[in-house]
């Protein structure tokens, strides 16, 4: 499970922010986790809710998570479509010459703090 290890590393990132800013407390977090990253973001909020008790600064810090959908890039007819719908095989002409373009990624959004 690298949730676990994902939620210590961002964790750590907010309590290094905290102490450069003087910040005395996370209230929450918005995480943007791309469609198929291999995140599983149930166990992402299971390994947060356990995490941040063991924390001062973020002890009651939600989390939140955004999705960022999956888009591919067509390299034969330069189109892009939903990747989850149609995996590697372009549905406008067929092409498997493709790379994934969005949602792959793990962003830290946006955090309120005091």
């Amino acid at each position: 499970m690298h949730e676990l290890g994902i939620v210590f590393h961002v964790i750590k990132r907010l309590e290094n922010l905290a102490s450069e800013q003087n910040l005395s407390a996370i209230q929450s977090v918005t995480l943007e986790i791309g469609e198929v990253s291999g995140v599983v973001p149930s166990y992402l909020t299971d390994c947060w809710q356990w995490a941040v008790k063991k924390t001062s600064v973020m002890q009651n810090s939600a989390l939140r998570i955004e999705t960022i959908k999956a888009v591919t890039l067509c390299n034969s007819c330069k189109q892009t479509y939903s990747t989850v719908e149609h995996g590697k095989t372009c549905p406008f002409c067929k092409s498997g010459d493709t790379v994934l373009s969005v949602g792959n990624e793990m962003n830290i959004k946006e955090i309120e703090a005091c």
